[in-house]
């Protein structure tokens, strides 16, 4: 398999730290995209994903998958003898999808668009609004508060159990530094659960 990604961005790390702790990182060849340079904006990019994202996976034989879970999927499907990181039984798979999606609405969705509203990274290929990349700050900062007290109580998201749903979660605190969103000194429930998650070896690939 073959992952086209942009190493420093959140979703290929997230990607990249599910492989690792599946312990198939080195099975996988990885093709890096410039996107400040727009080499997700080709013609052969936009034939393997048309919503002109990373990562792409393409499998053995020609398949192109887009979107970090569907990729993470695939390889916890393709790979159930590993540790399973979406879940076993019907309601852990439920509660990990649940805070799946928490995470990508609540937390990734506006840390993403207030760096893409605020930085100027992308001002050359889209409308900004300052103003809103500033609200969807604030939206995450309440996020975080509501993980903060959520962990008072949990080790990990789903109580001692470490899923996709860390991974997720861990990628997307560690990118919020690119618009100077950090976890806060009286936050400290939340910043010994992404110390605990930074100690893994999967956080260093």
């Amino acid at each position: 398999m073959k992952i086209y990604e942009t190493a420093t961005a959140p979703n290929p790390r997230r990607v990249r730290m599910f492989l690792a702790e599946k312990g198939l990182l080195e099975q996988v060849e990885f093709i890096q995209v410039d996107i400040a340079k727009g080499e997700n904006l080709t013609p052969e990019f936009v034939a393997m994903n048309p919503m002109k994202k990373v990562p792409v996976a393409v499998l053995d034989d020609g398949t192109s998958l887009a979107e970090t879970m569907a990729i993470c999927r695939y390889v916890e499907e393709a790979h159930p003898e590993t540790p399973k990181l979406l879940g076993d039984t019907p309601k852990q798979k439920a509660l990990i999808e649940q805070w799946l999606r928490w995470v990508d609405f609540y937390l990734m969705t506006p840390v993403g668009m207030c760096f893409q509203h605020t930085s100027g990274y992308f001002k050359d290929r889209m409308n900004c609004f300052p103003d809103y990349g500033q609200d969807c700050y604030g939206a995450a900062e309440k996020f975080l508060e509501f993980l903060n007290e959520h962990l008072k109580t949990n080790t990990y998201l789903l109580g001692d159990e470490f899923t996709a749903a860390d991974i997720n979660a861990f990628a997307t605190v560690a990118f919020a530094r690119v618009v100077k969103l950090r976890i806060k000194d009286e936050q400290t429930y939340l910043q010994a659960w992404f110390d605990r998650i930074n100690s893994r070896a999967s956080a260093k690939v």
